[in-house]
């Protein structure tokens, strides 16, 4: 964002990949990424999902010193609030260790509950695919829903390839059996498609609520999904399950008090450059007027300008 600022502002605009600066900012997110890659072969989805929460706060900090936004009252209180709840996952996350073996893995596969919450994740999906490609419904509730259901396989996949790879580096090779394979085709094509419909949301709505609303979906169903297929919460206490929610809560208050009526500015143009305009100076104006019938609009002074225009 830094970069594309600095690019606008110049007078010849030259290609973002010719900026250091950029390549610098993409570089830095390719590492973040590899490492929350790496983070699920060594934590449960229900730890790392919402650890998300601390990029919203990273961002809303780090902007003021990069992009000379001013820091309000809400992101102090959605900071500590977001805080408090990642102290709280932190604090009551299960912490059931197992090798997440190619052979495990093939087993949760074909299992009971897992094939059950597949075929209602299918048939949700497909009755919200039905509403937005055959009645057009674009709501970015039914968009950000998509977007939550394959997310809930990606990270099942990304969780699954990042531990066998683990423990194929640790001189237990998991590598060599079907499953591996499968699971890389899974989470590069939920991936796909996720894209394409958050792309989809993030241009109909504004950032500010596609945001908030995407990380507690994507949350909330990382979290089913690791509880249903990798059975990550079975033998946690009442106590532990009661404050890891409390502190998801929290969390994704905090996002909504950051990210809610944080709008870009927006540069107003008063009048239209006329220099385009056949008859017409450069330094002359149109004063836009909208009590006017002709609002934006010509004056009557020079039809044949107006005929050409």
């Amino acid at each position: 964002k830094c970069s594309h600022l600095r690019l606008a502002c110049q007078t010849e605009p030259k290609p973002y990949y010719t900026s250091k600066l950029w390549w610098c900012g993409i570089t830095l997110l390719g590492l973040g990424e590899a490492g929350n890659f790496i983070a699920y072969g060594f934590a449960p989805i229900a730890l790392v999902a919402p650890l998300g929460c601390v990029s919203v706060i990273g961002s809303a900090f780090i902007s003021v010193l990069f992009l000379k936004k001013t820091m309000r009252a809400a992101d102090i209180l959605g900071g500590t609030l977001t805080v408090t709840g990642t102290y709280l996952l932190v604090t009551f996350a299960p912490n059931v260790p197992q090798d997440l073996t190619a052979r495990r893995i093939q087993t949760y596969l074909v299992s009971w509950p897992f094939f059950v919450y597949s075929i209602l994740e299918i048939i949700i999906f497909c009755i919200l695919l039905y509403f937005y490609k055959r009645k057009a419904v674009k709501h970015i509730m039914v968009l950000l829903m998509m977007v939550a259901l394959l997310a809930s396989l990606t990270v099942i996949a990304v969780k699954a390839v990042a531990s066998m790879i683990t423990l194929s580096a640790q001189g237990k090779m998991q590598l060599t059996y079907p499953v591996f394979y499968i699971m890389i085709v899974l989470m590069a094509t939920s991936c796909a498609f996720q894209v394409k419909f958050l792309n989809q949301a993030m241009h109909l709505y504004e950032a500010t609520a596609v945001v908030p609303i995407n990380f507690a979906f994507f949350t909330s169903s990382a979290i089913i999904s690791g509880v249903i297929f990798y059975r990550e919460f079975q033998s946690a206490a009442l106590l532990s399950v009661f404050m890891f929610l409390f502190g998801c809560l929290l969390s994704f208050v905090g996002v909504f008090v950051i990210a809610r009526n944080k709008r870009e500015d927006h540069l107003q143009i008063p009048f239209i450059d006329c220099g385009v305009i056949p008859g017409k100076k450069l330094t002359g104006k149109i004063q836009p007027d909208s009590h006017s019938s002709r609002y934006g609009t010509l004056n009557n002074e020079d039809d044949s300008v107006k005929s050409q225009s």
